[in-house]
């Protein structure tokens, strides 16, 4: 049992960087503001999850959980799971004397924010894309505010919820890259440019298949051009090997550990469109082609790409609305981009419109904001549960 005047938080979702990220960053701004305060993650117990928070410093606790099922013969041990989740959420929230929870979204996260809502706990939200996620939606209107990275996203909500546009929160690392880039195109400057390539924290298959292709199409552009592939995990070696098939020189790594930092050596990426990828370009100032994930739930991903390309800070290439083959689609749309330095520049200054680089420190000052004083602090098994 934990010291009664110790403010504790917890932080609950992940399963995916773009998840879990804005989670650590919020976190560590949290453990740099509020003098002792205990942090605790719950998720659903994904190796990537607990590493991650295991190097950030801070705790972590595993909750059974289960997405909604697609098949009926899954129904029962998705409720089951879902069930004993969230009765292990309720009973670390009375034990811990939890003072606030932070949703993260995805469906990591719906055991411990009913458990919050339940035990009459501040329960603040997370929604990094245009179109806010089931867990998102399923909370709004119970939630004590919920912080979302676009304006747009605020249509798709209950009216009556509270809702904050504060951006996508980066860890310290972007706020540093971002500072240490002063003008668009920072590595135009050196003998070597980078193209970067991010399929998500488990890669995308159809980029690590396609992509090699479209870059032999145009080869003859690549002479100065260094290719940094992020492939997944289980996609490393079958990617690797199609590059030296092609006889195209490529980095191919499972996983960026520090995506800030080689963002800020980017000329240009092609990628996904997840809301905190989106966040780390506009951070960054890279410009993109975007290739959304065509299966994303609600199709968030062409709404998020939409977001960036209304301004101008990239390109985007929809896998379903062409009957041409993706890797002729990108061979096309990239051939202008690795030979027109001015246009990296303008969609470069167009991408960091986007940037919000306060949104860190307000979502944890808002967070901060619903620690009670010590001397009036109502332990959580003695708050009432709602019927």
């Amino acid at each position: 049992m934990q010291n009664p005047q110790t403010p504790h938080i917890v932080l609950t979702g992940g399963g995916t960087a773009g998840h879990l990220f804005p989670g650590l960053a919020v976190a560590e701004q949290l453990d740099r503001d509020v003098p002792g305060v205990k942090i605790t993650f719950a998720g659903s117990g994904k190796q990537f999850e607990w590493q991650h928070v295991a190097a950030a410093g801070f705790e972590y606790v595993a909750l059974r959980c289960r997405a909604l099922p697609r098949r009926l013969r899954d129904v029962f041990s998705f409720l089951a799971d879902n069930l004993a989740g969230y009765r292990e959420a309720r009973q670390l929230l009375r034990q811990e004397r939890v003072d606030a929870v932070v949703g993260l979204g995805g469906f990591a996260s719906a055991p411990m924010a009913r458990a919050a809502v339940r035990c009459g706990i501040p329960l603040v939200l997370l929604e990094q894309n245009v179109v806010p996620g089931r867990a998102t939606r399923w909370f709004a209107k119970a939630a004590t505010c919920v912080c979302v990275a676009y304006e747009a996203s605020g249509r798709y909500l209950p009216g009556q919820c509270k809702v904050r546009v504060t951006g996508n929160p980066l860890r310290q690392a972007f706020v540093d890259a971002a500072g240490a880039v002063s003008s668009p195109g920072p590595i135009c400057k050196l003998p070597q440019r980078h193209l970067l390539v991010l399929g998500g924290s488990a890669g995308a298959q159809s980029l690590n298949e396609e992509l090699p292709h479209a870059l032999h199409r145009v080869q003859r552009l690549l002479g100065n051009w260094r290719i940094l592939h992020q492939s997944g995990e289980s996609h490393v070696t079958a990617t690797q090997r199609l590059y030296d098939q092609l006889d195209l020189p490529a980095k191919v790594v499972p996983f960026f550990p520090d995506v800030a930092h080689v963002l800020a050596r980017t000329d240009l990426a092609v990628c996904r469109a997840g809301g905190t990828t989106l966040a780390e370009l506009a951070a960054t100032g890279v410009p993109a082609v975007l290739v959304p994930y065509p299966l994303a739930t609600d199709d968030h991903q062409r709404h998020n790409a939409e977001v960036a390309d209304d301004v101008g800070g990239c390109v985007v290439v929809d896998p379903r609305r062409s009957t041409v083959p993706l890797h002729q689609r990108l061979s096309a749309t990239l051939e202008p981009l690795l030979s027109g330095a001015g246009r990296r520049k303008t969609m470069s200054l167009a991408m960091r419109q986007l940037a919000l680089p306060g949104a860190t420190s307000e979502v944890a000052a808002l967070v901060a904001g619903l620690l009670t004083p010590t001397t009036t602090q109502t332990p959580a098994e003695s708050r009432p549960e709602a019927a």
